[in-house]
């Protein structure tokens, strides 16, 4: 709720859950220990730009022991003398005043528990891993089809193959049938019949046609 001309927070809504609430640049001067009702949780209050002036406007804060980080930058209560040193005092809880810790060590950029960074980065890997798994199984599922098809050009092979022996053997077989055939037959038919195959014809025949 940034700049939109707060002048006190009494009407804000119970939120157990909130962690982070921005209230910079209003027009809030005191009214603070509703945050203590209202936002327990709180671990990151920012109330810069506001007009709170004095230190004792801030004592409620100490009914919100989560909160770590608090800025009050262009707030008149920043121009008192000792004023961080009585922050810290005031606010033992504290780990950040204004981006800076009690030995003038800055603050990270971003808490990722109070940016709810955290959660997005466990939604990308989860999201990411879940793609990969998808594109395993598609991997999978391809390498099956392939193999599957890969198959099946053996078995084409194979019958084909098969066919071919069995075109062979069925020669071979009635090659065989034709010579048994041939040495069933008396001698005297079976060499007339190699005379005819060789287009010569037998001298009996020859010798019969002489007599006539």
């Amino acid at each position: 709720m940034i700049n939109v001309n707060l002048l006190s927070v009494s009407n804000l809504p119970k939120l157990n859950k909130l962690r982070k609430l921005e209230l910079s640049d209003n027009r809030i001067s005191g009214g603070l220990e509703v945050l203590a009702e209202r936002t327990p949780n709180l671990t990151h209050l920012n109330l810069s730009g506001n007009k709170i002036k004095d230190i004792n406007t801030l004592e409620p804060l100490k009914k919100l022991p989560n909160l770590h980080s608090l800025d009050l930058f262009n707030c008149e209560v920043t121009m008192l003398i000792n004023y961080r040193e009585s922050m810290f005092a005031l606010l033992p809880q504290l780990t950040y005043l204004d981006g800076f810790d009690a030995d003038d060590q800055e603050a990270p950029d971003s808490d990722p528990e109070a940016d709810g960074d955290g959660l997005d980065d466990e939604y990308d890997e989860n999201g990411e891993e879940g793609e990969e798994e998808d594109d395993d199984e598609e991997d999978e599922l391809d390498e099956e089809v392939i193999d599957d098809e890969e198959e099946d050009e053996d078995d084409l092979e194979g019958e084909e193959e098969e066919d071919g022996v069995d075109d062979e053997e069925e020669e071979d077989e009635e090659d065989e049938d034709d010579d048994e055939g041939e040495e069933d037959l008396p001698q005297g038919e079976k060499r007339k019949r190699d005379l005819e195959d060789e287009g010569e014809e037998d001298p009996e025949d020859e010798e019969d046609e002489d007599d006539d």
